[in-house]
């Protein structure tokens, strides 16, 4: 899968060896590097985090990188407006024909559509996952991934993956 596509995908999201959902996705580009793909909100009913809300409508265009260790969500409703960036820890995806698959390492990122709101989420998670024990690597790529993404949100680094403010 290289260049760009019109083509579909699974999107596999792995979390503690198993898989937590898997749903179709239309292939917007991939580089060789970045493979970006839209897909509306998969999950059955409503997900209301309190700072956002994901329902049935809203369309998710997705990047994921086979080099870094995150993937980001643009999200919109399904009238486009922008509600604004969900950012998964991760281990870098494996693309493969059919699947992009993602290996969720807990520790995720919200930002809001005027990059107001920078929300650093479930390091409670991450720090019960046990993964600082039995792949430390992985941990401090996982932690470093964290941090990164969230000096991105917040200022105007050119390999910022969130649009200008």
């Amino acid at each position: 899968m290289s260049g760009s596509s019109a083509e579909g995908v699974e999107v596999v999201l792995v979390k503690a060896d198993r898989t937590k959902i898997r749903y179709p996705a239309e292939v917007l580009a991939d580089d060789g590097d970045r493979v970006s793909v839209r897909a509306p909100w998969a999950a059955p009913g409503v997900r209301d985090f309190g700072f956002v809300r994901f329902e049935p409508g809203d369309v998710f265009t997705e990047h994921y990188w086979r080099t870094r260790w995150y993937a980001v969500k643009e999200v919109r409703t399904g009238a486009g407006v922008l509600k604004g960036w969900y950012c998964d820890v991760t281990r870098p995806a494996v693309v493969r024909a059919g699947d992009v698959v993602v290996t969720d390492l807990d520790l995720d990122l919200w930002v809001s559509a005027d990059r107001t709101v920078v929300l650093r989420l479930d390091e409670d998670e991450f720090a019960a996952s046990g993964l600082a024990e039995s792949d430390p690597v992985a941990a401090r790529r996982a932690a470093a991934a964290l941090d990164l993404l969230d000096h991105l949100a917040r200022g105007t680094d050119p390999t910022d993956p969130f649009p200008p403010r």
